[in-house]
């Protein structure tokens, strides 16, 4: 009997790639010689990129996802580890798992997400970050790649379900001008008026005090129902793994969103202020 080495999934940057190859390839019911035969690669090149043992190319990862039906979740996965030198602290360990998280729930304040950016609107605050010696002009274009990758999984099979609760201060703060903010909100409304597995709500000024959080929050649920909860500081991110700290989150999430306006009310507050942008 062949010992299969497994590997941990925290173990290196390339080991969540490798992890989520070798449980795609064996729920296919592929070995790795039917799939590199698919793809057209040798055989080693599979365990390599199974076992982390070194990078893999992009060709390989696109053509991986081809053939096992994933929807570019390789490609994303590939993205990430090669750009997470570019990426805030603690952030690349949560976009681990947000890239297979079945449910997201979100609140942000004073920028849209990025999930939800336009290119000009990921660009213009980019370059504000670059402006105040926050990141490099490299390490702001390796965020900006992999921003716009990561927007990829809202359109992915089986598509997550996403909940965003955005403060309005997201939506009046004219990053990059009126020009790219009204752009920046027209793509807010498609996506309010759009997929099903995308609802987004606006927690109104009105609401004060009533408001769940102070900064910004993130909640993954993932496949085996395991909940994390994750946010920043202005240097770094916090993935929060505590149970009882999560489930104190989900409750002030679920108490944000009865108090805050419905779809349709939030849908039109987006109308009106990309309106009041016009010339």
């Amino acid at each position: 009997m062949v010992n299969i080495k497994e590997i941990d999934p925290e173990s290196g940057r390339w080991a969540p790639f490798g992890v989520q190859l070798r449980r795609s390839r064996r729920a296919a019911g592929l070995t790795q010689a039917q799939l590199a035969k698919i793809i057209g690669c040798n055989p080693s090149t599979i365990s390599v990129a199974e076992l982390a043992a070194k990078q893999v190319s992009r060709r390989f990862a696109e053509a991986a996802d081809r053939a096992l039906g994933l929807h570019g979740t390789l490609a994303l996965m590939w993205q990430q580890a090669s750009n997470s030198a570019g990426l805030a602290e603690g952030f690349t360990e949560f976009t681990k798992h947000e890239a297979e998280a079945r449910e997201i729930r979100l609140f942000e304040i004073g920028l849209i997400p990025g999930l939800f950016q336009t290119r000009a609107y990921a660009e213009a605050e980019l370059a504000c970050a670059v402006d105040l010696g926050e990141v490099t002009a490299d390490q702001a274009e390796e965020r900006l790649t992999f921003r716009m990758a990561r927007q990829k999984l809202l359109t992915r099979t089986p598509a997550p379900l996403v909940y965003a609760a955005l403060d309005e201060s997201a939506l009046r703060w004219q990053l990059g001008g009126p020009g790219v903010m009204a752009e920046q909100l027209e793509r807010l409304e498609e996506l309010a008026d759009g997929p099903p597995n995308i609802m987004i709500q606006v927690v109104p000024f009105s609401m004060g005090v009533h408001r769940s959080f102070r900064s910004a929050v993130t909640l993954l649920t993932i496949g085996d129902n395991t909940q994390l909860g994750y946010t920043e500081t202005l240097h770094r991110g916090f993935l929060e793994r505590d149970r009882t700290t999560v489930i104190s989150w989900r409750r002030r999430y679920d108490r944000l969103q009865v108090d805050a306006p419905p779809r349709a009310e939030s849908l039109a507050m987006i109308r009106r202020i990309r309106k009041e942008l016009a010339p």
